[in-house]
């Protein structure tokens, strides 16, 4: 008798250690918690290039803590007042913002560059340098020694006597609207000034708590700025802005999700069975599965990422089925016989749980780095909550539980629902089913967009693209990834490309390289060659005018090298466009600007026929991969109901189909009332569709292992009903992906809930 004991006892202690385990690595995982908000990330990498998605993840950490403000007004002295009202209070801000000084920054750039400067040349110089005659080489020099000098001289006539580095850092500057003027940053643009100012996040970028500190300090500088001057208006983007809102949001959607299905599994629980014993198990069964999930999750992937835990929180209206079960089958019954319950509940609950874990596994097919994550958290917090129940319930829940009246009359309405027959009847409806689901299926459109993971409110992405287009901001989703095997070569590579992206300026393009900054070691040794001539001409033709000789500085014997400009000042501009080294190969990115829809083909043909330039459109990839993977879960989907069907006539043999058919139609339905209803058919909606593959297909295998037997009844409804709270609860998510999964679920759970019992075995037989 000890020993028997001994056995029951031991799972319960197994698992109670392992509790622990898992409570001691979330107490230290939520020290140092790092919760992924990037949209990017839960993309797949490009399956040809995968240095493509190392180029998008380097320009996003470029940007991630950068936050860009814009004040602006109908004249410069308002705009001056407001931005100045602005700055002041966004710099008392110390633990949010932390202020660029970009001024510093220049004059540091322009300090290193010096020793380099007579290698310094833009196209139009090497050009006119190429052809120009000695006399004009002279009239230039003559011309440039007599000339007032205005604004900031960056050399001397005699260090410089032709003004070409003053001409080059002009060209630099033309890449931007912005022009410093009295200690701020200026630009001029639909009718107004304005004043940039730069600022960097400090501490975390986002909150779990829900609150949006950079929000609120961005608030209070509008106020500061209105308060200046009236007629003001400012602007702000980054990313910090986004993943902040992201946060809020998000933790205001488990707040809901999670938390409002827990509270509404507790009240039928309640309801059922009068208890708080179910209660606190059941709750416990779902706090463990999710803490079990989370610890899993981080272990594997490193981080977790805020959907993960958006989706995660409608685990709780999956993971009490195995509560349900147990307690529906023991309600009544005396204690005694818990351990004999189980048993006899097992086969069932193992089955349930493998087409489920399944279902969610088969999320991760898609390589998509969130969806991993989400199935992966998933399957394992279903594992959690299932071993919870086969260790602890037994254990912990001795006393008696009596049926209440609920619970007796809803096990009871089972032998009042209706049997599926083939008679006219029954034909007569199936018909008119399967009129509504083909005309249904044949308006279904697919639409597969990237916008499906955005999530940032309207004014966020409003403002940031008015931002991108007053400061002529580069996109970070169309850019040229250009290859080579060293950095000369790779260089030398950016500078055939942006030699055929020069063309493309008068139709409004821009371009940013790393070769602007950076010349070739070949093209810096002959424009060297190429001013020193030029010099040389023009220094002769002053000290014959002048009666001084004037001589030329020493500049650097050696060309600047890609590591010394990598250390500098000077690579702030453009370090996020050098990739580096990947796998004993070099890269970088050129970016482009004034991009439109109607000129990209334009673009992309710049690099046709160069080696090692490729053209990305990270959208239209996108875009395509979300349609491929689409068409590919829709076959997964297809081969789930052959092999669930399978495993269905394995252990049910002819009656197997009782089973799946709900299910079947349930997904059917689904798709017809989409169809009807115009909402395209998308990724996300294929996926959930085989999520319920899994899940719906419980509540026939319920019924059928225990025909006629009104508690599994019971357990199904409270299962469907917890199921459809959670889910339901998704659909109200902000990010169009998990609500549109959200409400397929939500579709899916009521249709299949209410067609399962039609299909039960008759009690007659």
């Amino acid at each position: 008798m000890a020993t028997s004991s001994l056995a029951r006892r031991w799972p319960a202690i197994v698992w109670f250690i392992v509790v622990l385990a898992v409570a001691f690595h979330l107490m230290l995982f939520w020290q140092n918690a790092r919760l992924d908000t990037n949209v990017l990330a839960l993309l797949p990498e490009n399956e040809q290039a995968p240095v493509i998605g190392v180029a998008t993840r380097k320009l996003s950490e470029q940007a991630e803590r950068q936050v860009i403000v814009l004040v602006g007004a109908a004249d410069r002295e308002a705009a001056r007042r407001a931005a100045l009202a602005v700055r002041n209070t966004l710099d008392g801000e110390t633990k949010i913002l932390k202020s660029i000084p970009i001024e510093a920054r220049m004059e540091q750039t322009t300090a290193f560059y010096r020793p380099w400067r007579d290698r310094l040349l833009t196209p139009e110089q090497r050009d006119w340098l190429a052809r120009a005659t000695p006399e004009e080489l002279r009239s230039l020099a003559l011309m440039r020694l007599y000339q007032p000098v205005g604004g900031i001289a960056l050399t001397d006539v005699g260090s410089d006597p032709m003004g070409l580095w003053e001409a080059w850092w002009s060209a630099r500057a033309a890449d931007t609207r912005v022009r410093p003027r009295d200690g701020l940053l200026w630009l001029e643009a639909e009718g107004k000034h304005w004043v940039l100012l730069n600022y960097e996040r400090q501490g975390a970028v986002f909150s779990m708590t829900g609150d949006t500190p950079l929000n609120g300090a961005l608030a209070r500088a509008r106020d500061a700025a209105r308060q200046a001057e009236a007629q003001s208006r400012m602007l702000a983007a980054g990313v910090p802005l986004h993943a902040e809102a992201a946060a809020a949001r998000s933790n205001y959607e488990m707040n809901v999700i999670g938390f409002g299905s827990l509270a509404a599994v507790l009240v039928l629980v309640w309801l059922t069975f009068r208890s708080l014993r179910p209660i606190v198990l059941v709750g416990l069964s779902l706090v463990v599965g999710c803490a079990v999930a989370l610890s899993v999750t981080v272990l594997i992937f490193g981080q977790v990422h805020l959907l993960t835990l958006v989706f995660g929180a409608s685990l709780v209206g999956v993971a009490e089925d195995y509560g349900f079960h147990y307690f529906s089958a023991r309600q009544g019954r005396p204690a005694s016989e818990r351990y004999a319950i189980l048993r006899h509940l097992l086969p069932g609950l193992l089955l349930a749980l493998g087409t489920s874990a399944i279902a969610y596994l088969a999320l991760g097919l898609a390589p998509f780095p969130g969806l991993r994550q989400m199935a992966v958290f998933s399957a394992v917090g279903l594992l959690g909550a299932f071993l919870t129940v086969l260790c602890w319930f037994p254990a912990f829940d001795r006393g008696e539980l009596h049926a209440t009246r609920f619970s007796t009359r809803f096990s009871d309405s089972l032998v009042h629902w209706p049997n599926w027959k083939p008679n006219l009847a029954g034909l007569l409806v199936a018909a008119v089913l399967s009129l509504f689901v083909i005309a249904g299926l044949l308006k279904l459109q697919s639409r597969d967009d990237l916008r499906q993971l955005q999530s940032s409110p309207a004014s966020l992405i409003t403002e940031q693209i008015e931002v991108s287009r007053l400061l002529n901001l580069p996109s970070p989703a169309q850019f040229f990834l250009v290859e080579g095997d060293s950095p000369e070569q790779l260089l030398m590579r950016e500078e055939t490309l942006t030699a055929n992206l020069a063309r493309l300026k008068m139709k409004g393009v821009g371009y940013r390289a790393v070769s602007d900054w950076l010349p070739s070691a070949a093209r810096q040794r002959a424009d060297a060659e190429s001013t020193a001539r030029a010099d040389a001409v023009a220094l002769a033709a002053m000290a014959e005018l002048t009666g001084e000789i004037l001589t030329r500085p020493a500049f650097a014997a050696e060309p600047l090298r890609a590591e010394v400009w990598l250390n500098s000042p000077a690579a702030g501009v453009a370090r996020g466009q050098w990739l580096g080294d990947i796998q004993g190969r070099y890269y970088s990115v050129v970016l482009l600007s004034g991009l439109a829809p109607s000129i990209l083909a334009d673009v992309s043909t710049a690099g046709h026929g160069l080696p090692g330039v490729r053209w990305v459109d990270r959208t239209a990839e996108f875009s395509d991969l979300l349609a491929r993977y689409r068409a590919g879960m829709e076959g997964l989907l297809a081969l789930g109901f052959v092999g669930v069907f399978v495993a269905l006539s394995w252990r049910f043999k002819r009656s197997a189909w009782r089973a799946l058919l709900p299910t079947l139609l349930g997904t059917l339905l689904v798709l017809a009332i989409f169809g009807w209803s115009g909402v395209p058919l998308q990724l996300f909606m294929v996926l959930a569709l085989v999520l319920l593959l899994g899940m719906g297909v419980d509540y026939g295998i319920f019924l059928l292992e225990h025909p006629g037997d009104g508690t599994a009844w019971l357990a199904v409804a409270l299962a469907g009903v917890s199921t459809l709270l959670s889910f339901g609860l998704l659909a109200l998510s902000s990010t169009p992906a998990l609500h549109v999964f959200g409400l397929t679920m939500l579709l899916g759970e009521v249709l299949i809930w209410v067609l399962t019992p039609f299909f039960r075995i008759p009690e007659e037989s």
